[in-house]
């Protein structure tokens, strides 16, 4: 991308003749490194000089980038005691948005309200690489954020700034195949976060072939980093089994002969960017480019893992409240304490039996304490207006999947007439889209008629 090269070249050259004034009093270039963080970042508050700022700001990140687990915990701890709001100036705000309520009183209050490290991170934008490092730094904050309210009033700071800053504006959508430059087919194979890309081969086999298709976000600040990016299967009908994907012996397909375009794997690649959602826009991107490009596709369908199924589970075996499985239930269900048995064709038939209607009742029936779905791809996939087609049972034998769901897939279909109206009942009533094959797995153990209570909400099923 030669003119986002250009335009980096500009800014580190702007960069290096700011930072050989920025301590051009000091007599040693020691000097200037005895300078703290907090009056360097005082410093880039009060500068107004481009180059100065630029200079300063990447002097910050520089020494950041060096510091140990003590050191980071030490200046985001500066952050949030030095650079929130200004109280003062917010108390005098309050009270004179009290007095006076008119726009510029309102405007005057939303200013002082805001913290100073908001404009701290701006400013800090502003270096060559600037936009790569606050998302690190976001990362190591991230793995901190559980240990202390201030961790998590900073963070609020950086969700906010990422919101705009990753703005899907700024996304650029780029198809990615075996002619992709070697730099970034090793980022897919690194951040692959679902089914595991093993070799070269293995990743060759996901690209290479006309029935298969990879898409990925950009941002033009993280120009050869992808955000996130989904890997999606042509094939003749909806798959159960990731087998019927990933074999090395598939049948495969030209791409003009696929009535289904599978979403069979979407990763999220950046940590520091956990909670700014791009996977939506991209699956809606990628289904129109698609549909554009092959209009014999009908279905556009997941092939999708349920991660928090088997912990679910294993709360539900363990409890005596209502509704916990019956005593026959709790007997086949014992089978799944023995590795093996999904290898036996009895004990898998057993299994079968009683786990398809409770994975039912997890999807459908079972909420966080704010009225969402318990599974976090669940969640995803339904709040996008996605309907939830079908049950896989072991639709997956890895080991990680097994782990995490006694193998259990799913498949969530987007009907693009449907969408709004799926979000909406999710989003308004509670209410999860699902086929009539799902529903009626609840009436195996009589939950068909249980009373769903949903914010406050009753509803019979």
């Amino acid at each position: 991308m030669p003119g986002t090269s250009f335009f980096s070249d500009m800014l580190q050259n702007i960069t290096d003749r700011g930072r050989k004034l920025l301590f051009a009093d000091s007599r040693t270039p020691a000097d200037a490194t005895k300078v703290d963080f907090e009056t360097l970042c005082e410093m880039l508050m009060s500068s107004r000089g481009e180059a100065s700022g630029m200079a300063i700001a990447a002097e910050i990140l520089e020494r950041w980038s060096k510091l140990e687990a003590d050191g980071v915990r030490q200046f985001l701890q500066m952050l949030y005691d030095r650079f929130g709001p200004d109280t003062a100036k917010l108390d005098q705000a309050i009270e004179t948005y009290r007095a006076e309520k008119n726009s510029a009183t309102i405007t005057a209050l939303h200013e002082a309200a805001e913290p100073r490290r908001q404009e701290l991170l701006r400013r800090l934008n502003q270096a060559p690489n600037g936009t790569a490092k606050l998302v690190q730094m976001r990362q190591q904050l991230l793995a901190l954020a559980a240990q202390a309210d201030e961790y998590r009033a900073i963070d609020t700071d950086f969700a906010h700034l990422f919101g705009s800053w990753f703005n899907r504006g700024f996304l650029t959508l780029r198809p990615i195949d075996w002619s992709t430059p070697a730099h970034i087919l090793e980022k897919i194979i690194k951040y692959e976060a679902v089914h595991e890309i093993a070799s070269w081969e293995e990743l060759r086999r996901r690209l290479a072939p006309a029935d298969r298709r990879c898409f990925a976000f950009f941002h033009p600040r993280l120009a050869d980093e992808p955000l996130v990016f989904v890997e999606v299967a042509l094939t003749r009908s909806v798959p159960n089994t990731i087998a019927d994907v990933l074999d090395e012996g598939r049948e495969q397909i030209n791409a003009d002969e696929a009535t289904t375009a599978v979403f069979y794997s979407i990763s999220n690649c950046q940590d520091g960017l956990r909670g700014i959602s791009f996977g939506n826009f991209l699956i809606k991107q990628v289904v129109e480019d698609l549909r554009r490009d092959l209009p014999g596709l009908k279905n556009f369908v997941t092939l999708s893992p349920v991660p928090g199924f088997a912990r679910w589970l294993a709360k539900a075996r363990a409890s005596t409240a209502s509704p916990a499985p019956s005593d026959a239930d709790r007997t086949a269900l014992a089978l799944l304490d023995d590795p093996r048995w999904a290898d036996d064709k009895a004990k898998a038939a057993e299994v079968e039996r009683v786990l398809l209607p409770l994975a039912a009742r997890y999807f459908l029936l079972e909420r966080t304490p704010q009225g969402r779905p318990l599974d976090p791809v669940a969640r995803f996939h339904l709040g996008n207006g996605a309907r939830l087609e079908r049950l896989n049972f072991l639709g997956d034998h890895s080991a990680r999947a097994m782990a995490q769901a006694h193998g259990l897939m799913v498949n969530y279909l987007y009907k693009l007439d449907d969408i709004v109206a799926n979000h909406e009942a999710l989003a308004q009533r509670g209410e999860v889209a699902a086929s009539p094959a799902v529903k009626n797995l609840l009436g195996r153990n009589g939950d068909a008629t249980k009373v769903v209570r949903l914010r406050g909400l009753s509803r019979e099923l």
